[in-house]
């Protein structure tokens, strides 16, 4: 049965309301008539630039608020070749690294009065040139970004936008950068490991091309050559950036060396899937085996154990980058290109003890930046 108007029923097309049209934006001629002054008074008003009488002023504001004044950044930037955003260019925005990143940088540059565009490439370099070519199109004034090839940095730099390098860099391409010192942060948590009296360490990397992957095998090695211990080459564990990636080159690593009794998984991703293959394999942490990692992401507090880890204070990196982006652009940093580096920590949690076989007390940790972490209750 048909139902009637009155019960809800949809009624004939003259019956039905009439569609709203879309309010038309105010104009900057429309706050002058509104303010009582001219566009180029009311726009040096907005703007700041030049002088405007502060009583006048005030009145182009109080108008402003009142009819619903936006002012037109695109127009702005495009005559001018200037605006107030700031492109983050990253390569996965689920990993809790570049999240917290983002954050950071995030955080930092709205303070500053800056507009932030962030654009995630899943790793793909494709991806990233098509996310620095968005960048152009809408005219960043600069841009932030963890490089997974050349090209987009170029692209960006090439157009004379200013770049910042984060996490890692590319060679070749001089531009500003903030980096974690991989090295030392690497270099701490296998010491720890040694001063446990663990001798066979494996290391499980994904990746030694960049910065950030070949600065944390060097300070793997210097740690074990520090302590006088020989470089087993067929320990350095390679494998993809992914957890079940991981998760395989462990359990095969085990089957062919189960004479190892610890393992330093050298991101995030490859200690979810360690700590996956220890659990899938029946294995105790830290009784049968020793497990960190590089790269402190909450799940590593929430597990019991909890994961022994380098902090790289993500946040700070963040806010270090967006702040040299403002240097910059304020003309306050210096005419070279800098590198500046972020100094990590170690945190110490439950997932490392000696190994059975050496009943020793760990050697204290001298100079080195260490953190214990309170047991999860």
């Amino acid at each position: 049965m048909a139902r009637k108007p009155e019960d809800g029923g949809g009624g004939s097309p003259q019956e039905a309301a009439p569609r709203r049209r879309q309010r038309q934006r105010p104009t900057i001629q429309d706050l002058a008539r509104a303010a009582g002054t001219s566009p180029s008074t009311a726009s040096r008003a907005l703007s700041g630039n030049g002088y405007v009488a502060a009583e006048v002023s005030a009145r182009v504001l109080a108008a402003a608020e009142q009819i619903g004044y936006v002012p037109d950044g695109n127009a702005r930037a495009l005559r001018n070749r200037t605006s107030r955003a700031v492109g983050v260019l990253i390569s996965d925005i689920r990993n809790p690294f570049y999240a917290n990143l983002a954050a950071g940088i995030e955080e930092q540059l709205r303070a500053a009065g800056y507009h932030v565009i962030v654009v995630n490439n899943d790793g793909q370099a494709e991806a990233e040139v098509e996310g620095a070519r968005t960048f152009l199109a809408v005219r960043v004034s600069a841009a932030i970004v963890t490089p997974v090839s050349g090209r987009a940095v170029r692209m960006l730099m090439d157009d004379g936008v200013t770049v910042v390098q984060a996490d890692r860099m590319v060679d070749g391409l001089t531009s500003d950068g903030v980096l974690v010192d991989n090295v030392q942060g690497a270099q701490e948590i296998t010491s720890h490991l040694v001063d446990l009296g663990h001798t066979n360490i494996a290391l499980l990397i994904d990746e030694t091309d960049w910065t950030t992957g070949a600065g944390r095998l060097a300070g793997f090695r210097a740690a074990l050559r520090a302590a006088r211990l020989p470089m087993d080459p067929t320990l350095v564990v390679p494998t993809r950036f992914q957890p079940d990636a991981a998760r395989d080159a462990v359990n095969a690593l085990l089957d062919r060396r189960p004479d190892v009794t610890a393992l330093f998984a050298a991101n995030n991703m490859l200690a979810e899937g360690a700590f996956q293959a220890l659990q899938g394999r029946g294995l105790r942490v830290p009784d049968d085996l020793s497990l960190v990692a590089f790269d402190d992401v909450p799940w590593m507090s929430m597990v019991s154990p909890g994961i022994t880890t380098v902090d790289q204070h993500t946040d700070d990196l963040g806010r270090t980058c967006a702040q040299l982006v403002i240097d910059r652009l304020g003309g306050s940093a210096p005419n070279l290109a800098t590198v500046q580096y972020i100094e990590p920590s170690v945190v110490i949690r439950g997932s490392t003890a000696a190994p059975r076989s050496v009943r020793i007390h760990p050697a204290g940790s001298g100079s080195r930046s260490v953190t214990t972490a309170p047991s999860p209750r």
